[in-house]
């Protein structure tokens, strides 16, 4: 994006935002067709530069992106807001994967042949099926109000399934939370 004014005709547009919290410029750089890399071979793709300011001209948080779509005074502002939503969105997922019990960038080397991506995918779908379980399983959500961190729910639900059978889930959650029910009481 350094070099953007070599590439041919750059437009700028300028739109001023308001945050919740601040008032920010916000300068629009974008131009096609841009290469995605430094080669001959390189696909060619419309790119796109943001550079939010205060008021007093401090840069806040530039970002920099490409789009399929072509950019116009008309749609590059939206195209801008829907990449940083969905980048937003991917770095909150990671984030939970990596923070939350998941211990999503521990585990996943180059490995064998897919290891790694099928690693990644595990740990992807059991995050799934906890967010689901938070949505539609009331025992559950119940044990994870008693133990909220994930990292303090996996620990004992470890322990238990090591040494104990349970016929099902609705036992093994209905089990929990007999157990956990005297420390909720104490606790609140």
């Amino acid at each position: 994006m350094a070099d953007f004014d070599r590439l041919g005709p750059v437009r700028t547009g300028v739109k001023p935002r308001w945050t919740g919290k601040a008032r920010l410029i916000d300068t629009y750089r974008y131009g096609h067709p841009v290469p995605l890399r430094d080669s001959a071979e390189a696909l060619l793709v419309n790119g796109c530069e943001l550079t939010p300011t205060t008021l007093t001209g401090k840069v806040v948080y530039p970002h920099a992106g490409v789009s399929s779509p072509p950019l116009t005074d008309d749609t590059v502002v939206a195209l801008v807001a829907a990449g940083r939503r969905r980048w937003k969105i991917a770095n909150e997922n990671h984030n939970g994967l990596k923070t939350k019990g998941y211990h999503f960038e521990h585990h996943y080397g180059p490995g064998r042949h897919h290891l790694a991506a099928l690693l990644a995918t595990m740990s992807g779908l059991a995050y799934l099926c906890h967010t689901v379980l938070d949505w539609m399983d009331e025992r559950y959500r119940a044990v994870r109000a008693i133990l909220p961190s994930r990292r303090t729910f996996f620990e004992p639900l470890r322990a238990l399934l090591q040494y104990l059978p349970f016929a099902g889930w609705d036992q093994l959650m209905a089990f929990m939370l007999d157990a956990l029910e005297p420390l909720a009481v104490n606790s609140g």
